[in-house]
């Protein structure tokens, strides 16, 4: 059948006879049927059905430069049509991998002068648990083997991914966590720590790390990972005295630190990198979506020169790597999207422009009587719907007012998503002072719809 000529409806039969999705109860979805996305410009989607539909997710946290950007697609042809592939091993190189790892050395903060490709930020935090216990392997301390994550954080899907990761669903299935990796509370103040002001709780979730460090034993600790912002389990911006306060208790134990850079890399918080905007000095990085912007899949790990050192000096062969690392069309795309950022000034324009817009927006809606709390980094943020503002107190879990909510975006043209009852937002890196103006009133009206609901079957 030609493509062009199918309805949405034969889009659907077809997308529930043969494509499981991730993340999806498969059965729901058929009975359901898919929203059918066939083209993009901008910060706009349009589907099957003809709509228009504002991007306020970037993708999967991954499109920083919006979509239809020609000269990405002008560096994925030249080099399909130059070297569509050649792999990294068996001592071979490509120039655009070669070419790319020299520029993450230049954007990235000093330490970091050597990176390992992969192919998605889920491999690139299964590369970080292999080298994290070689490198400790290579000093002598084979024992140090415990990674400390924590509850609520993402990390991706693979085994060692979701083990690092702190979802109790994904956890459910599968045997997970594997062994040597173990969780923390998250610096969540709205749930954890409202009896104190925000920078008292950042150093008191802070504090939870050497409590799990002499739990485990400060001779088993190999490192602890977190991400700047937690992104999939909420947006939750910690106290700016959280990361310092961590920093010091990984130096106090000599234990490295881990910044999953994922989501809040390429400019995300208003800084090239979340490390740079809350003050720490990690010893691996890892990366992936915004180095492309999703244009292509890749992903890596920035390595120390703590770590890398000893890789190079004392270790042998490390018996790890994918067949993509460092695949020569991905790296060329992550060039040319590394370049039109820079060109463009969009980490400046977050920092300096959008982003405080976007926290002076979001700042608004704390009048909504669904509105418990507002956070924004950069571009990005969240609002909380609560039951009873005053208080805090949340709605039931089983009624879902996130999904109602997220329901009323999608049906006035807003890519909004739902993290239970927090409604969270990270839009394109390049949209404008005007577009965020478009996207609150589309927020505000989604907010409305729900609140009319929660009114009408009696829920508040």
């Amino acid at each position: 059948m030609n493509t062009t000529t199918r309805t949405t409806q034969e889009w659907q039969r077809a997308d529930a006879a043969h494509f499981l999705h991730p993340f999806t109860d498969f059965q729901s979805l058929a009975r359901k049927g898919s929203r059918i996305i066939t083209r993009a410009e901008g910060i706009y989607l349009h589907d099957s059905e003809g709509h228009k539909i504002l991007d306020a997710m970037s993708g999967l946290w991954c499109v920083n430069v919006g979509y239809g950007q020609q000269e990405l697609i002008d560096a994925a042809t030249r080099q399909l049509q130059e070297l569509p592939f050649y792999n990294a091993f068996f001592q071979t190189a490509t120039p655009p991998a070669i070419e790319l790892a020299e520029l993450l050395a230049e954007v990235t903060p000093p330490q970091f002068k050597h990176v390992f490709f992969t192919g998605s930020g889920s491999e690139g935090n299964d590369t970080v648990v292999r080298m994290v216990r070689r490198y400790w392997d290579l000093m002598g301390q084979p024992q140090r083997d415990v990674i400390i994550s924590r509850k609520n954080a993402y990390h991706g899907s693979t085994m060692a991914g979701a083990s690092l990761g702190g979802m109790g669903g994904m956890h459910a299935q599968g045997g997970l966590p594997i062994p040597g990796i173990v969780h923390m509370e998250q610096p969540y103040w709205h749930e954890l720590g409202r009896s104190m002001s925000r920078d008292e709780f950042g150093l008191v979730a802070a504090g939870w790390l050497e409590a799990k460090i002499l739990e485990v034993g400060a001779d088993k600790v190999a490192a602890f990972i977190g991400e700047p912002v937690q992104g999939a389990g909420g947006v939750i911006v910690p106290p700016d005295t959280y990361w310092p306060e961590i920093q010091r208790i990984c130096d106090k134990y000599g234990i490295l630190l881990v910044s999953d850079e994922v989501i809040c890399g390429f400019g995300r918080t208003g800084q090239w990198f979340g490390c740079e905007r809350f003050g720490t000095r990690p010893d691996l990085m890892t990366f992936a979506k915004g180095v492309t912007s999703g244009y292509i899949p890749l992903g890596g790990v920035m390595v120390g020169d703590r770590v890398a050192n000893v890789l190079i000096e004392r270790g042998g062969e490390f018996n790890h790597g994918y067949t993509y690392s460092g695949h020569p069309v991905a790296c060329a795309v992550a060039l040319a999207n590394i370049r039109l950022i820079q060109r463009e000034g969009l980490v400046e324009r977050v920092r300096d422009d959008t982003g405080p817009y976007l926290a002076k927006c979001f700042d608004t809606l704390q009048d909504h009587p669904l509105v418990g709390e507002v956070q924004t980094c950069g571009l990005m943020g969240a609002v909380l719907l609560v039951k009873d503002k005053a208080s805090g107190a949340p709605f039931p879990e089983a009624l879902e007012l996130g999904m109602v909510c997220r329901g009323h975006c999608f049906g006035n043209g807003l890519v909004m998503r739902a993290v239970g009852d927090r409604m969270i937002i990270a839009p394109p890196l390049v949209m404008t002072r005007a577009q965020i103006d478009e996207m609150m009133a589309l927020i505000r009206r989604a907010l409305d719809l729900t609140l009319a609901d929660a009114q009408r079957d009696g829920w508040l």
